[in-house]
């Protein structure tokens, strides 16, 4: 029993370890994260007592993969400037790091945190929906439907929650360049 047990984990990693692993790297920033989910993902496997009622076990562990890149996403972790550059309708690129860079010099620190504070209040106040679509269509280069699939959501729903969010950062961030 544990032999056959053995074996069949084992089948499985030789299976489906590179396309997972491929998987996950698409979601995620570095190998690191990706091997540190992949390995979550085999632990999740190994854990189960009796894998005979998996009847597809390749859509188990895609499904199990995606919950954990989710479950990395959400965590709330710092963000540097650099994540939120976007680009207008026009083809304007806005990049609030280079907006500090402009006007920052040694005398003037206290503007510098005051502009940062701006900069991550505004996305602070995007509801955690928009923030995400946004953060990963432009900047983890996810398609939508690569965002529904991980959510379930609408395509149409996740392009309106994206509108809101650039509509919002753009306003946010136009003011503040021009204040500069």
């Amino acid at each position: 029993m544990a032999q056959q047990r053995q074996q069949m984990l084992s089948n499985a990693v030789q299976d489906y370890g590179k396309k997972l692993f491929k998987f996950i790297r698409g979601r995620v920033k570095n190998d690191a994260d990706a091997e540190d989910i992949l390995q979550d993902v085999w632990y999740q496997l190994s854990n189960i007592i009796d894998i005979e009622p998996i009847e597809q076990l390749s859509a188990w562990l895609f499904r199990v993969s995606r919950n954990r890149i989710l479950d990395k996403q959400r965590k709330k972790k710092p963000q540097s400037l650099e994540d939120f550059a976007y680009q207008d309708e026009d083809g304007e690129i806005y990049h609030p790091e280079a907006i500090l860079a402009d006007i920052i010099n040694p005398d003037s620190e206290l503007e510098q945190k005051a502009i940062m504070e701006v900069v991550f209040s505004a996305l602070d106040e995007l509801p955690e929906a928009q923030r995400l679509v946004f953060v990963w269509n432009e900047l983890e280069d996810m398609t939508f439907q690569e965002i529904a699939d991980i959510t379930g959501e609408n395509i149409k729903t996740l392009i309106s929650r994206k509108r809101y969010a650039v509509a919002f950062l753009r306003e946010r961030l136009k003011k503040l360049y021009k204040e500069y």
